[in-house]
């Protein structure tokens, strides 16, 4: 079996997102024990430029990468260019991303992950909307099978594209960290970690794109609401800036707590991990979200959840978590202040939350991947 892989999502250097999704699928795939066939799996990733270094290694004939030009419009013109030129094909090709290769000689399928520009188009910028909404319409009708990561997503697929409900195809994603797995530094290292980002006392964290779904604005007023039960409370938010990130910057003036808002782009995950798990809690109270790994990430590290009752984050979160409604700034406070008082709850969440965990894992993600896409190449429906 031949398979052909967008790999540009994986090829960057900070990953978020649907970027760490393709990378992890394809360091799965780059290992010899995963795939359902009796044969020999060979894999051509596609990319514009040439791999990085965290890229899996080429080996052998089973993993090459092709380098496809023109970086312009490269889904609609030079990929489906190359497939038709270049032989021998591929007898499947798969895009962890929304968007096919127009006009594919071969059988494709592709990745949604949510569907937060239809719910929410006025929180995206006009060009992004404009080619999400257009390019994943004529996606999904084309390809053979959707993949996305919740039933949430999967219903919303059907319900917005018409699309029969055996096309769309639930696969969980993993998790980067293992459970109660990451190795515990000591009191000094984790001290030079918060240090090295100025980091003190007791502290909430948020981790996620700055971006208006993620309402980091209704967040910082929550905490602004509870922020006098302890003077040297912080609220760490961890994440690049997306768009339209501007009035989230603004928010701890508007409500006179700059000093106790820490905003901190790309953290390694090492230094995550450090951050995750010296939290009073974790609290993600988006508006939507086609999964939530980092209520996942938390929980490995023993790190209380509260997140929205919304969207998929129930089936991420399962019984391990507090929810939220995330309209309501009063309710994200209340469950706050919960978690900084309440000592038995933190730990009846922490137990929890590593059971949660153990049902997610990237190997089990690429082998259920893995086996539609073989039924695909093969032509099995």
């Amino acid at each position: 079996m031949f398979i052909g892989i967008d790999g540009n999502e994986a090829n960057v250097e900070n990953r978020v997102g649907i970027s760490e999704y393709a990378f992890a699928l394809l360091s799965q795939f780059n290992k010899e024990t995963i795939g359902e066939s009796s044969q020999k799996l060979q894999y051509q990733i596609y990319l514009k430029d040439s791999p990085l270094g965290h890229m899996p290694k080429e080996k052998d004939e089973n993993w090459h990468y092709r380098i496809v030009g023109p970086r312009k419009l490269w889904t609609q013109f030079g990929l489906p260019l190359d497939l038709y030129t270049h032989k021998p094909r591929p007898n499947v090709f798969f895009s962890p991303t929304h968007y096919a290769p127009r006009f594919s000689p071969i059988p494709t399928a592709i990745s949604i992950m949510d569907l937060s520009y239809i719910h929410y188009p006025y929180l995206f910028r006009q060009s992004d909307l404009y080619q999400l909404r257009n390019w994943t319409a004529y996606s999904a009708r084309q390809a053979t099978k959707i993949f996305t990561i919740s039933n949430a997503s999967k219903d919303d697929i059907i319900k917005v594209y018409d699309v029969p409900s055996h096309k769309v195809v639930v696969t969980y994603p993993g998790i980067k960290f293992k459970t109660k797995m990451s190795k515990l530094k000591t009191t000094v290292q984790n001290s030079k970690v918060l240090k090295k980002y100025g980091v003190s006392g007791d502290y909430i964290l948020f981790v996620g794109t700055l971006q208006p779904r993620k309402n980091i604005t209704r967040l910082i007023e929550a905490f602004a609401k509870i922020h006098h039960q302890n003077k040297s409370l912080q609220l760490v938010v961890v994440g690049k800036k997306g768009w339209l990130y501007e009035e989230i910057l603004e928010a701890p003036k508007q409500y006179h707590i700059e000093a106790q808002v820490k905003f901190l782009e790309f953290v390694p995950d090492e230094d995550l991990s450090v951050l995750y798990q010296q939290a009073i809690c974790f609290v993600l109270p988006s508006l939507y979200e086609g999964f939530g790994l980092p209520v996942l990430e938390a929980m490995s590290h023993g790190c209380p959840v509260i997140t929205s009752s919304t969207s998929s984050l129930p089936e991420a979160g399962g019984e391990a978590a507090l929810y939220v409604d995330p309209t309501d700034v009063d309710d994200i406070a209340s469950k706050m202040s919960l978690l900084i008082k309440d000592e038995k709850l933190k730990k009846e969440l922490r137990e929890k939350g590593y059971k949660q965990v153990k049902k997610f894992s990237w190997e089990k993600t690429a082998r259920e991947t893995l086996t539609v896409l073989e039924q695909v190449g093969k032509g099995i429906l």
